[in-house]
């Protein structure tokens, strides 16, 4: 188990300090707004060149010009693999950290152009496509890392291959969260086996609970739903983050899930896990990990 000193209270800053990535390139999804904004500021702050992947590039070009340093804005729109294909496509040179940042919450049902459900295309398949595609800039780092950002919400449901998108069973806007954060970290799972020979590791990281535009489907700040003894600030909630991709402790070290700047305990049953933290042990399942990417190469092949 990894320890780190660091804690809930943590923040992005304080856990990156004295770290230099001066020479190091970054990317960051979805990182005009929320804790993407926080979590691309302080790789900025350490040294390294950052670019914002975002949907909306307005919001990342007014984002970038309140960061300090060498920082970038590109279109990314997860749901689209012809943007997905165009940024990666456009990409150059080695790409040391990639934070799989951006996400949806609880939305009502959709689905993309390809009939795949909306949580998990955003969520997972999209991020699968970008990493996959960028695994060659990622190798050509030499000791690249993957940041898979995922939630307690897995606990809700692990990834039920035989109807994935809701085919046939009732659609839930919770459940459907919930797997698709399973396959965050079932990618983190995957991805450091395959690609750990190649330098890279990949970690799934739950940042904890912080207001930001994820809760516009699910009441958000003063909803009544909410233990606010448990809401972190943006810079809390972007210090798992900042941590797994830049701490010395992590070096050589992936497949793992982190929470509040901690690598997290296995548990069997959500009621053994104390409130937003533990990790389902079905999300760590190296048959499963292995599974999700077969499926997840199998989709994009036919899309």
């Amino acid at each position: 188990m990894i320890e780190t000193g660091f804690g809930f209270s943590s923040t992005a800053a304080e856990v990156s300090e004295g770290i230099d990535l001066t020479g190091k390139r970054a990317i960051v999804t979805g990182a005009s707004s929320g804790i993407g904004v926080e979590t691309a500021r302080v790789l900025a702050l350490r040294g390294a060149e950052v670019t914002l992947a975002v949907r909306d590039t307005d919001a990342g070009e007014k984002t970038a010009q309140d960061i300090d340093g060498n920082v970038h804005v590109a279109h990314l729109d997860l749901t689209d693999l012809a943007s997905v294909e165009a940024f990666t496509s456009a990409w150059t040179g080695p790409l040391h950290v990639l934070v799989n940042n951006a996400g949806v919450m609880a939305t009502p049902q959709q689905q993309t152009e390809q009939g795949w459900e909306w949580q998990f295309a955003t969520n997972h398949l999209g991020h699968f496509a970008l990493a996959t595609n960028l695994h060659h800039a990622l190798k050509a780092a030499g000791n690249a890392r993957i940041v898979s950002l995922t939630s307690t919400g897995h606990m809700i449901s692990p990834v039920v291959f035989d109807d994935v998108h809701y085919a046939f069973r009732p659609y839930d806007p919770w459940s459907a969260y919930g797997q698709s954060k399973t396959a965050n970290v079932l990618f983190a799972v995957e991805a450091t086996r395959r690609w750990a020979a190649d330098g890279i590791t990949a970690n799934a990281v739950m940042p904890g609970g912080i207001y930001t535009n994820l809760q516009r489907h699910t009441g958000g700040q003063g909803s009544g739903t909410v233990d606010e003894s448990l809401i972190k600030t943006v810079e809390q909630g972007a210090a798992t983050s900042v941590l797994v991709a830049t701490s010395p402790l992590l070096e050589g070290i992936g497949g793992r899930y982190f929470n509040d700047c901690n690598e997290a305990q296995t548990v069997d049953r959500r009621g053994e896990a104390r409130r937003l933290q533990g990790v389902a042990r079905y999300a760590l399942d190296p048959e499963g990990a292995e599974r999700l990417w077969a499926y997840s190469e199998t989709l994009l092949a036919k899309a």
